[in-house]
Order: C-alpha cells, then structure tokens, then sequence
C-alpha cells in the first residue's frame, strides 16, 4: 500500500512539474521528490527520465540544476541496477552543459557576474559529487553487456573527466577551488578504481586470440566484455594523462591531483596483462613525461638565471627537482613496462641526461640489438673526422695548426653547440655505470669512443674540458664526501675504469684498435688522452698483452718509416716514435729491451737507422737500457758519426740521400747529454764540419738541399753547445766569423730558412761564454759576438724572446767580458714599451733583463724560513717512526722464517754440531748503510738538478762527477757485502 502511495505521489510530483512554468515552483517540487523513498526500479528510471529531461539548458537557471542533481544523488546511492543508464545520460546532460557554461563564465566580467559565478561553481562541486557517486554505482554492478548501456557508460566517464580537466585548469579562478580540488580527487580515485574492478572481472586469458576472432566476425563469449572494459581503461589512461600534463602546467599548486594523475596511470597501464600496449599510444605518454621533465628545467634555469646574484638554497633547489625527479620516475616505469613503445620516442628520451631512463631501454631483453644501436647512434652520431681520412693518413700528417683541425673535423659534428658538453657529460656517464650494461651496449659504446674524440676538438668543448670542475664522490662507506674535480682528470679516470669494463670482454679488440688508429690523431688533448690510455695499460696490463701490444707498436713504426719523413716533427714517423718513447718513459725495463732489439734486429739497413734517429729524438728513455746496451749504443753513435765526419762532402750527401747520410749527426745530437757521450778526439773536426755545412748552404742552389743543410746546421749548433771545450779551440774565432757572414752581412742573411736556426743558434752562442775573448785587441771577434747577439735579441716571437733571453743570461752571468752593454742594441725586442710597443730604450731592457736575473738567483738560491725547517724537522720525525715501526714488523717475520729454516739444516748436517745460522749486522752498521743509501740517492737527484742549469760540464763538475763514481763504486762493493752476511 507504502509502494502505491509513492508511485501515485511520483506521478503526481512529475505531472506537476510538466505543468509549471516557474523555476521556483519546479525547484519546490523537486525538493519533495526528494523526500519520496522509491526503490521500484521502474519508478527510478522514471524517476531518472524525468530529472533527464527538466535539466535547465539556461545558464540562469543554476538552482533548478542544483535541485536535480541533489535528488539525483540521493538515489544513485541505491540500488538503481535498471535505471543506472538513465541516471549517467542524467550526468552526461548536465556535465555538457556545466563544461560549456564554465567557460562562457570565466570568460565575462567577474565584478558583472559575481552571483552568476557562485552558482555555477556550487553547481560544478554538485555535478563532482554526482559523478563521484556514480563511478561508485557503477563498480557495485556487473559489466554492461547491453550496447546502450555500454554507450552510455563509455560516454559518462569521458564526459567526467574532461569536466575534471577543464575544471582543474581554471581551479584557481574558481571559488571555493579547496573543496573542488578534494571532490576531484576523490573522482579521480572512483575512476580508477572502477577500472581494476571492471579488468579483475574479465578472463584476459588468451586476448590476442579473442580479439582477433572478435575482428572476424566470431562470436566468443566474454569478448564484448573485454572490449568494453579495454575501451574504459584505454579512456581513463588518455583523460588523466590530460589532466596530468594540465594540473603539471598549473604552477604546481595541484600536487595531489598530479600525484593521482600519473600514477593512475601508471597503475592502469599494469592491467589487463598488456593489452593496453596495442589500445593505448604508451610512446605519446613517455613523450609528454619527459617533456614535462624538459618545462620543469626551462622554467628552473630562467628563473636562476635571472638572479645570478643570488644564492639558491638547498631547499630552493630541491623544490625545483622534485616534479622532475617524479616525473623521471614515472617514466622510467612506464619504459622499463612498455620498451618497445619507449624506443618509439628513443629521440625525446635521449634528448634528456636521464640515466635511469636510458638504462631501462639499453638493459631491456625485450629492446632489439638494432633499437639499442640505434639509440646509441642518435646519441651519439659520429662526425666525419675519421671517415674522411680512412686509409689516408697522410692527411692527418698535413695538419699543422688547431686551425685546420677544427675546421678539418668540426664541420662534420652534429647537434647544437651548446648541448655538445651535455653530449660529453652523458657520455662520460654511460662509461662511468657500463659494468651495470650488457655485453652488446658495451660494445656499441666502445664504437663511439671515435665520435667522443670527435666531439672533443670542438674550441667550447676542449676548453671546457681543461677549465671546469666537476663534482665527484671521495671516500667510502660513512666518510663519503662530494669534492670538486678538473673535469680533464675525471674524464681520464672514467675512460680508465671503462677500460677495466671492457679488458675482459669482447669489445676489447674494438677498445684495442680504436687506440691504435688515433695514435696519430692531430689535436693535442685528444693524443694526450689516447696516451694517457696507452700508459694506463701498459702499466696494469698482462706482461703477455703488454708485449703483444708493444709488437704491433713496432711493426707499425716499421711501417711509416722513411728517411723523408724522420726529419719532420709532424710526420706519422716522428708521431708514433713520439708516443712509444713516451710509453716506454712509464714502462719497464723489459718493454725498452723489446723494443731496441726489434728496431736494431735489422741493423745497418735503412730503416733501422731512420727509426732508431726518430726514437732519439723524440726521448727513447736510452738510460733505462742494461749497462751493456748502453755501451753498445754509445759506441755504435760514436762511431757512425766518426764516419760521417770522415766523409763529409757536398757531391756524396747529395748521392748517398741527405735523409739517411746526415742521420749519425742528428743521432748524436739527440743522445749526447742523456748517454754522456764524449767526443774529445774529434774536436777540431766537428767545428770544420760547422764551416763546411755554412758553406754548403751558401753555395746550394736547390731549396731540399739547402732546407737539409738548415736542419744539419742546427743540430751541430746543439753538438758543439754540450761540448763547453770546444769554445776553447783556436777554430772557434774562424767559426764565429762565418756564423756573421751567413746570418747577418752575408748574401744568404735574408733566406727564411736560416729562421728555425736561430733557436740553436742562441743555444751555441750562450757557450761563447766559456770563450776567452779580450775586448781590447780583439775588436772584429768581439763586434761579430755583438751584431750575432744583436740580431737574436731583437726577434720579438714571444717564444724566442723567453729562449734568447734565457741564453744571454746564461753567457752574461759566466763571460769575462765587462762591456755588456754593448751586445744589446737600442731596439731589442724587451726594449720597447710594453703598453704602446713604440718606444724602446736600452734603460728598459737592463730593467727587464734585471728582474729575469733576480728571479733566476732567487730560484738557485732560496734557503727555507725557520718555521718551513720546523715543520720539515716534525714530519720528517714522524715519518721516521713509522719507518721504525714497518721495518720492525719485517725483522720479526724475517727472524721467524730463518728460525725455522736454521732449525731444519742443524738438524741434517753432521747430527746436529754443524749450524748454517744466519747472522745479523749491528743496528749501527744496518742503520748505516740505510743512510748510505739514502744519501747516494740525494746526491744523484742533485746532480741531475746541477746537470739542467748548467749548459755542460765544467772543471768542478767534472771532478765531483769523478770522485763521486769512485765513491759510488765502493759503496755499492759494502752494499753488497752486507746483504751476504
């Protein structure tokens, strides 16, 4: 009778309803409605009908709206499983036109429509509320299967969330936007929450196959279920991702909705078992991710950039990373989920410096070899610097100045400038976590090790390099601290911890020849990297790998010898004997051995001679030889050039080749001061064949010629100035002589070549000073000595001013003569005005050569302050009790090991009476020797120091040298004795 009453109060409140025209009275009626209890379902899907159809299209008529979504949501709570279509076309109706009126709202005068406003976004927090309660309905009843039902629910909950987006997007022009903020999320919550009900009641068992019978026009059971709860997920994901990317570009004031946002969608991308990889575009996810990571930094380094001035807090900053590092998160997620899709945007993805996010692709089963190589090379594309020189080496020869490099290889390089160093940094990067990749990765990195190079000749990144500072991580455990690094020392320490990576693996041949083909690379930080790489190996690699390495190092210098090319600094030759003999500075004795003996294994052939000239002078470490290669060395130089001094003659050099013929010369030249040769017997021969080569450049008429006899000229300048006894010959005044003709009265003064003997040049006339030279009756020697001095002091190279000075000083500081001022001219090159470069005075240049000497002395002559003794004193004591204390510890194991061993031989020998008991020196005599030893080595590191300042031997240096061999013998007869006792 209760069920009849409502159902005639129903039809009687809707009949009224139909009748009115006045809001207020249908506002009235509906509040009555309200108050019903109706649980017919046919009675609420009349129910639902009618609240449909008397919705207000009239943006005036927010309350008659207000009143029906009020009774709407009371009996949307209720079972409404028949009328649950109805109420959701109620929702859809009145969410079109709260999303059309929303914005004709914001878009008028606020001060005009203040009321209006209010209304509306009490109308807005009602419809919240509505959809809210009825995603909720919705996850209590089973799928829809009926196609208006499933319609109307697909329609519904787009509807929704396109009300949710654009109401966020103008939240903080709405009023009361706190309690729509919350209702939103609780939306959003209710959303997705629906969707794992609906996924959790679906058999995702076998889909591809469902779904594809579904295509061909088979019926299965379950497949309109599946296809619509695909459809409600696939619409959930690509609304929140809009109100993701809306609520992110929101000023950061919605938190929580951004939060809700990406990680329902990180959530609904999980279910149904990867379906939603085929229905959703995951790469256009990925893609808006990472570009929110990209505005977030844009907007961080304008708003810095703009308070340089200003320090940035560290809560500041954090602040700033926080939504990347949130972002970066989800992405990563959703790639390390979906690799496939995120290699679809492989490019946005290494448009960002995100390790994780790149690790996740690279380290991916599911990623192909092609896609990570092709990651890798959109990374890292690779100039054409090498290419172009595949094969042709002698292009890199021809390469003279940072000029040509950059304008060589710089061309070629891809990217914009600004971002190569960020290039770099990644890079560095990869190296640095590559123990974390796979094999495959790592070798295609080793492969981009040639466009790193690269990319290092580019001017901003090269200087960069060797300027900036990069923080690094120093210690471990609990003591690790960030400290502050060259970014050229961190870079080399990468490489080398890369190399470690690769030395067990197959990418090291690739690592391998990489080093090899860029031994002759011509820009200076990128060979000195390549060498450093080098010397990192050798140092830890196998002795086995060491010498297979040091083998194909020598049959490649075998390779581009040639008695052209041993006498040019820049060739290939010279390069790579540049490079071993560096390599050898940092090896062992054994690598020296091997590679003399593979070079003289061909001895008194060609290129034997050629490449033996190159290693000397490009610093063969001769001084680490055995004493016996050493002697034979020494003799074999000798000698060669006793037989070339022997034949010295214009028509047979031109014969025999000036190349190979002038190799004794240039040999001696280069080994004279580190093998201590002395070549006494061949004084006055070595000073005429000075004047023969002065004369065969005057009288040679082809430029080779003459260039030869340029470099043979120089070479015995550098001869004779290690010799300090020549000066003392008769034959040097005839020398000095023909030395004023050629480089300043005679008719070849002008030849351009003369110009790189002007170096050497100074060199030989800073030993003029060991020359006895009267200033009174010798007026035409000494005015030679002036005009030669004359003319090196007023180049004005910055280079040659630094050496030419350094030289006259030296023969200033030890020449009997007095009359100085005569060998400096008015116009030398310190003489000018160092502000205008116009004025020169003779008063400047003795105030410039002053201070050079001042600073010379105080070099040679610097005595420590008391407090520098005092602190040397302390540590020296400290370090002299943990000397005490480790040489202790070895006694005492040494003790115990020869206790045993004494043991064991008393008791084999005659029964026990005869002892082999090792006996043990006096601490006295011990202590002694130590010191001993320790002196010896003082004293070699002093001579080495002496033997740099002084330009050759004199009379005291010879005799210390003599007394101090003598005294190093007889040491080393009781050093021997003493480890016999």
């Amino acid at each position: 009778m209760e069920g009849g009453r409502s159902s005639d109060k129903l039809r009687s409140i809707q009949d009224a309803i139909r009748s009115s025209d006045v809001v207020e009275n249908r506002i009235e009626l509906l509040r009555e409605l309200g108050d019903l209890n109706i649980s017919e379902k046919s009675e609420l899907a009349s129910l639902a009908e009618c609240l449909t159809d008397y919705t207000c299209l009239d943006v005036n008529q927010c309350m008659l709206n207000k009143a029906i979504l009020h009774v709407a949501v009371k009996y949307v709570e209720s079972d409404i499983s028949n009328a649950l279509a109805h109420f959701l076309a109620l929702g859809i109706k009145a969410s079109i036109w709260c999303v059309k009126h929303l914005k004709m709202t914001l878009m008028s005068s606020e001060e005009s429509q203040e009321e209006e406003h209010g209304n509306l976004f009490e109308l807005l927090l009602d419809l919240l509320i509505f959809s809210g309660a009825s995603f909720s309905a919705l996850a209590r009843f089973p799928v829809s299967v009926d196609k208006l039902s499933v319609d109307t629910v697909e329609k519904f909950l787009v509807e929704q969330l396109n009300l949710i987006k654009d109401s966020i997007s103008e939240i903080k022009r709405i009023r009361s936007f706190e309690s729509v903020g919350r209702v939103t999320l609780e939306v959003i919550d209710a959303v997705i929450r629906i969707c794992g009900a609906y996924a959790r009641a679906v058999n995702w068992e076998s889909w591809e196959d469902k779904l594809e019978m579904d295509k061909s026009g088979m019926e299965f059971e379950g497949v309109s279920n599946m296809n619509h709860v695909i459809n409600v997920i696939k619409y959930t994901i690509e609304k929140l991702c809009e109100i993701g990317v809306v609520a992110a570009n929101n000023g950061g004031c919605l938190v929580k909705v951004l939060n809700f946002s990406w990680k329902g969608v990180v959530t609904l991308l999980q279910l149904g078992e990867g379906v939603c990889a085929t229905k959703v575009n995951v790469a256009n996810i990925i893609s808006n991710l990472v570009s929110l990571v990209n505005e977030s930094l844009r907007c961080a380094a304008e708003a810095w950039s703009s308070s340089l001035n200003e320090t940035i807090s560290v809560t500041e900053a954090r602040k700033t990373f926080l939504p990347v590092k949130f972002y970066l998160i989800n992405a990563i997620k959703i790639s390390t989920m979906y690799p496939f899709q995120a290699c679809l945007v492989q490019r946005e993805i290494t448009n960002k410096a995100s390790l994780d996010l790149l690790f996740s692709l690279l380290n991916s089963s599911q990623v192909k070899h092609p896609c990570k190589v092709e990651i890798l090379d959109s990374l890292f594309k690779r100039g054409s610097c090498t290419d172009a020189v595949s094969g042709d080496m002698s292009k890199f020869n021809k390469i003279s100045s940072l000029d040509e490099i950059i304008s060589f290889c710089g061309e070629a390089l891809s990217g914009e400038k600004d971002l190569l160093l960020g290039r770099v940094s990644l890079f560095l990067s990869l190296l640095k976590f590559s123990f974390y990749l796979e094999v495959d990765v790592i070798f295609g990195i080793t492969r981009k090790l040639g466009w790193f190079l690269d990319i290092l000749i580019d001017e901003k990144v090269y200087s960069s390099i060797l300027l900036l500072q990069v923080p690094v991580l120093y210690g471990s455990g609990e003591t690790v601290e960030v400290v502050w690094q060259p970014m050229f020392s961190s870079l080399l320490n990468v490489l080398e911890f890369f190399m470690l990576v690769v030395s067990s693996i197959s990418a090291w041949r690739e690592l391998e020849a990489f080093l090899l083909e860029n031994i002759f690379h011509p820009h200076f930080l990128c060979w000195v990297i390549v060498m450093e790489l080098w010397c990192f190996m050798l140092r830890y690699a196998e002795p086995g790998t060491v010498s297979g390495i040091i083998g194909k190092l020598c049959s490649l210098l075998k390779l581009v010898a040639s008695s052209e090319s041993v006498l040019v600094p820049g060739s290939a030759l010279r390069k790579l004997a540049r490079s071993i003999s560096m390599l050898l500075t940092f090896g062992a004795q054994s690598m020296v051995h091997q590679v003399y003996m593979s070079i003289v294994s061909d001895e008194g052939t060609q290129s034997s001679s050629v490449m033996c000239l190159a290693l000397f002078m490009e610093g063969f470490p001769l001084n680490l030889l055995s004493d016996k290669l050493r002697s034979i060395t020494t003799q074999r130089i000798i000698t060669d050039y006793h037989v070339f001094i022997e034949n010295f003659d214009d028509k047979f050099m031109r014969s025999s080749g000036s190349g190979v013929y002038s190799v004794p010369v240039f040999a001696l030249s280069a080994t004279l001061q580190s093998l201590q040769i002395s070549i006494s017997n061949n004084d006055v021969k070595t000073l005429k064949l000075l004047v023969s080569i002065i004369h065969n450049y005057k009288v040679s008429a082809d430029k080779p010629m003459k260039d030869h006899d340029c470099k043979l000229l120089s070479e015995t300048f550098v001869i004779i100035s290690k010799m300090k006894h020549l000066y003392a010959s008769d034959k040097m005044v005839k020398v000095i002589f023909e030395l004023e003709n050629l480089f300043i009265s005679g008719p070849v003064a002008t030849d351009t070549q003369l110009y790189e003997c002007k170096p050497n040049l100074a060199l030989f006339m800073a030993g003029l000073a060991h020359m006895e030279i009267n200033e009174t009756n010798e007026s035409a020697r000494i005015s030679a000595l002036w005009e030669l001095y004359h003319m090196l002091l007023r180049e004005q190279h910055w280079a040659f001013v630094h050496w030419v000075i350094t030289t006259f000083g030296y023969f200033s500081a030890r020449t009997g003569c007095n009359e100085l001022w005569r060998f400096v001219l008015e116009n030398a090159a310190l003489s000018y005005d160092l502000e205008s470069g116009n004025e020169a005075t003779v008063e400047r240049f003795m105030s410039e050569f002053k201070i050079y000497l001042e600073k010379e002395t105080a070099l040679l002559t610097a005595t420590p302050c008391s407090d520098q003794l005092r602190l040397l004193v302390r540590e020296g004591l400290t370090l002299k009790e943990m000397f005490q204390k480790i040489s202790d510890a070895i006694v005492e194991t040494s003790e115990c090991e020869n206790m045993e061993i004494d043991c064991e031989k008393q008791t084999e020998i005659n029964g026990g009476k005869q002892t082999n008991k090792k006996r043990k020196l006096p601490d006295g005599i011990r202590n002694g020797m130590e010191l001993l030893e320790s002196g010896m080595k003082v004293i070699v590191d002093g001579l080495s120091q002496w033997q740099q300042i002084q330009f050759g031997s004199d009379e005291i240096h010879d005799k210390f040298l003599t007394n101090f061999s003598s005294l190093e013998d007889e040491i080393a007869q009781l050093v021997g004795l003493a480890s016999n006792d």
